[in-house]
């Protein structure tokens, strides 16, 4: 294990700190990176998002990809948790601390905006990952095979679950999907990572070339993990400065709602007997969210600068270190689930 990668906890927090000071300190540069999106899906990002997940994506192996359907159970766990559970505890942590503890309670937030920052909290919890979950797969050792098709699953249910579930939730009927934002995402972070790495597999063709190569760009996807933090940090500095305290208000029951709902997925398949590269990156797909999804949605329903739109952004600050300290927890405690199973 490198530097890098021993010491990401404390990268990452420098990287927080780097994007802070250099969102307040070169804000015109920032916005003209922040700028350079369609669909609230920053082309900036993505290209940073794709070095991240590359470097698994050589790892699938459609042969293995086929045979999954033989060992359901750690899909199941999945689904089960990100559709018929997260939504529910998302909003329900939304009401009680948002609505009840900071402002019927404490008055440190508006009744008004409670319910804003609540609805974009809710749109965090009915949006589950899609694209860096491979990442949190990859820092976990996880099954890269079983990983693509929990993903390609959740965002099928994603298309025909999303806008009803939303809507039941915010109590409202005029929810539609961003079709923009879900294809270009899934093409960028799914379909054409998964090409490369199909294509480099064909041409690098034993797997002790696809080792030497894989440890040559692996640096890139911590790098672009670094830079994404960096990115993201900064482009939301003047936000987090204006609003320190609604932030920090915000965060803690996304905070956790992201622990609460890892726990409920480890735990489970721990209990299941599910290997430790299937269970990790299964816990990791609920606890993290598709946040351009959240916030297209909230951007659409409430104006770019409502508090649902704020809500979602914060979900994306604290997504970073949350699933780092997820991550340190799965790789300690991998001893305790059985040996891989073989597919």
């Amino acid at each position: 294990m490198g530097i890098f990668e021993r010491y990401l906890s404390v990268w990452v927090g420098l990287a927080m700190v780097a994007g802070l000071l250099g969102g307040t300190a070169f804000p015109d540069l920032f916005a003209f990176m922040g700028g350079l999106e369609y669909a609230n899906i920053n082309f900036i990002i993505a290209v940073l998002i794709w070095l991240m997940i590359y470097p698994m994506m050589m790892q699938i192996d459609f042969t293995a990809v086929k045979n999954i359907h033989r060992r359901p159970k750690g899909l199941i766990v999945t689904l089960t948790v990100n559709w018929l559970i997260k939504p529910f505890t998302m909003a329900f942590l939304g009401v009680v601390f948002i609505k009840y503890f900071f402002s019927d309670l404490m008055g440190l937030i508006t009744p008004d905006l409670a319910n804003e920052y609540i609805a974009g909290m809710i749109l965090l919890g009915v949006a589950p990952c899609t694209a860096m979950v491979f990442v949190w797969s990859q820092l976990t050792k996880g099954d890269a095979n079983y990983t693509l098709v929990q993903v390609a699953v959740n965002d099928l249910i994603m298309v025909v679950a999303f806008a009803p579930l939303a809507a039941f939730l915010l109590g409202v009927t005029d929810v539609t999907v961003p079709w923009s934002t879900l294809i270009i995402a899934v093409v960028l972070y799914i379909v054409i990572p998964l090409i490369a790495g199909l294509l480099t597999r064909k041409i690098l063709r034993t797997e002790d070339a696809l080792q030497r190569f894989g440890n040559k760009v692996k640096p890139l996807s911590i790098l672009g993990l670094i830079s994404t933090v960096v990115l993201l940090f900064g482009f939301q500095a003047p936000q987090i400065l204006a609003n320190p305290l609604d932030i920090v208000l915000i965060a803690i029951p996304l905070i956790i709602q992201t622990f609460l709902i890892f726990a409920i997925a480890y735990y489970w398949m721990f209990k299941w007997k599910e290997p430790h590269r299937v269970a990790a990156p299964g816990g990791m797909i609920g606890a993290s969210n598709f946040f351009e999804l959240a916030v297209a949605v909230a951007i659409s329903l409430f104006g770019l600068h409502s508090g649902a739109a704020l809500a979602t952004v914060v979900g994306v600050l604290v997504e970073v270190p949350v699933m780092l300290a997820l991550v340190a927890y799965a790789n300690r405690t991998r001893d305790k689930f059985p040996t891989a199973h073989a597919y």
